[in-house]
């Protein structure tokens, strides 16, 4: 599904390289649960952007379902990651004007999915979430977890092929924290979805089935760890 070949990332200051990223190659294939760790400052958001399009490396070659997105124009990419790919955030970017439904909806606008189809879909997601009842709330109107189930919806709605979670538990309780771990095991278990995440805790990363150890933008480490 994704192929990284020597993958860096730099920036230039009077004439050195800054590197974020080093030589980083790394398979993932279809239905794996990988989590990426490692102290602040290793790289590992960055890869995820990477990942994600949402930064280009500097050198190296990403292989997404058999395309080189780094020789693929802006609107190719834009395309590739609307139709597969779905982002989790650390503060979960909900747009606090629009009501749950509406967060929910917005990457269905985006893809220009019909009316009957986004209903239906923004119905089964608040079904399954159990947050029918928070509909026509508002963002500040929610518990931190009940945001991050939104996003998390939101990421689902357009029927992604991989999630990227970027800290997806940094801000909450513990309680709510095993609560989105364990949805995030479902999807990748149940449902065959393929999902990376970075993260700091230890007891996060044991839900995958690898884990990639980065410093100094270095993957150093690349375990196969038991299912919880």
């Amino acid at each position: 599904m994704i192929e990284l070949k020597n993958i860096e990332k730099y920036y230039s200051s009077k004439g050195i390289k800054h590197y974020v990223l080093r030589h980083v190659t790394t398979t993932i294939k279809q239905g794996e649960f990988v989590s990426i760790m490692g102290p602040s400052g290793a790289g590992k958001s960055t890869l995820l952007n990477i990942l994600g399009m949402l930064e280009e490396p500097t050198y190296g070659t990403y292989e997404f379902l058999g395309e080189d997105v780094t020789t693929l124009k802006e609107r190719k990419r834009i395309e590739l990651y609307r139709n597969h790919i779905g982002f989790v955030f650390q503060a979960y970017h909900l747009i606090d004007e629009m009501t749950v439904y509406e967060n929910i909806e917005a990457p269905l606008l985006y893809k220009k999915v019909a009316g009957a189809e986004r209903a239906s879909r923004i119905a089964d997601l608040l079904d399954r979430f159990n947050i029918v009842a928070k509909k026509d709330l508002f963002p500040n109107q929610l518990s931190g977890g009940q945001q991050q189930l939104v996003g998390i919806a939101r990421a689902l709605a357009a029927q992604p092929s991989i999630i990227l979670a970027d800290e997806p538990t940094g801000n909450l309780q513990s309680a709510q924290a095993e609560q989105i771990m364990e949805l995030f095991k479902k999807l990748n278990v149940e449902e065959g979805i393929t999902i990376v995440q970075v993260t700091h805790s230890e007891k996060n990363a044991q839900y995958g089935s690898r884990i990639l150890n980065i410093a100094d933008g270095v993957v150093k480490d690349d375990i196969t760890v038991a299912s919880v």
